[in-house]
């Protein structure tokens, strides 16, 4: 793959990864302010500690959200952004794994968790192999 076309899959990937977290914070974050109203029936079923950490959840991926966008706007300076990305992801598959092979999240989840954690490792390699190159000094910060 020619480089630029790495690069430009990178930058989609990215921010792609970017919206779908900032989406996915936001529904999280309002998930805690619909489960306190009178009556609501939530659509995560947990108490009201789980949504505590639900709502900080959803903060976590609007900050995460917020790097992966610029790093699709500028891949060279946010390295790290992808690099950081691919290993959580690792780690997603690898709880998801877990999960699967434990009896009471499988009666809850049947093989999704399994399923998941494929398509979480096909997202980090996708950022490791994507993974743009080092600015060289010559070409100065932009």
């Amino acid at each position: 793959m020619h480089v630029m076309d790495r690069m430009k899959a990178y930058r989609v990937l990215a921010g792609v990864m970017g919206v779908a977290f900032a989406l996915f914070g936001l529904a999280l974050f309002t998930a805690f302010f619909l489960y306190q109203a009178p009556h609501s029936t939530p659509a995560i079923p947990t108490g009201p500690v789980g949504h505590y950490f639900v709502a900080f959840t959803g903060c976590a991926l609007l900050g995460w959200a917020g790097g992966l966008l610029g790093a699709a706007r500028d891949p060279a300076s946010h390295r790290t952004v992808g690099t950081m990305t691919a290993f959580a992801l690792v780690l997603m598959a690898l709880y998801r794994m877990v999960a699967w092979l434990v009896g009471d999240y499988y009666v809850f989840l049947g093989d999704a968790s399994r399923v998941e954690a494929g398509f979480f490792l096909l997202l980090a390699l996708a950022f490791v192999w994507l993974r743009p190159q080092p600015r060289r000094a010559s070409e100065g910060v932009a």
